[in-house]
């Protein structure tokens, strides 16, 4: 799937993207980066809104699933079971999330569990910055789920 790819689907099948003009900056199993300008997340206080930030956070955890998963057919089910977000300052300007698959999980014996007892969980640790300065940091567990 590539970043036009992922960029349709997101603001298809999940609206919220949309609205918050998210776009994505990279997309490949490895990495998943993802972006939103602050206009359109704007709390009262005139920095980014936090269910924003989390949103995209959670987006790009989701989006790297589903970009490893593309090639498996049926597509499972791709949801976030749980996560925790440390809000480290203000956002007053676009901001991106950007996370890394963990080079220390066994993608095989990921989607072993996943054909063996139809679910599989993916712990991610995923970092929203602004312009060079890590402002947040999210740590969520996604689940693929199989249809």
């Amino acid at each position: 799937m590539n970043i036009e790819a992922l960029r349709s689907y997101l603001h298809t099948h999940i609206p919220l993207a949309a609205a918050m003009q998210v776009e994505v900056l990279q997309a490949s199993p490895e990495f998943i980066a993802l972006s939103a300008p602050l206009a359109p997340n704007i709390n009262h206080r005139g920095t980014a809104f936090g269910g924003s930030i989390a949103t995209l956070a959670t987006l790009a955890g989701w989006s790297l699933l589903r970009v490893r998963l593309d090639e498996f057919k049926p597509l499972p089910h791709l949801v976030i079971q749980r996560s925790s977000i440390n809000y480290l300052r203000p956002i007053n300007d676009s901001f991106t999330a950007q996370v890394a698959y963990p080079p220390e999980t066994d993608w095989d014996e990921f989607l072993l569990r996943l054909h063996e007892k139809g679910k599989a969980r993916l712990p991610l640790s995923i970092e929203v910055r602004t312009g060079e300065q890590l402002a947040a940091r999210m740590e969520g567990v996604f689940v693929a789920l199989k249809v």
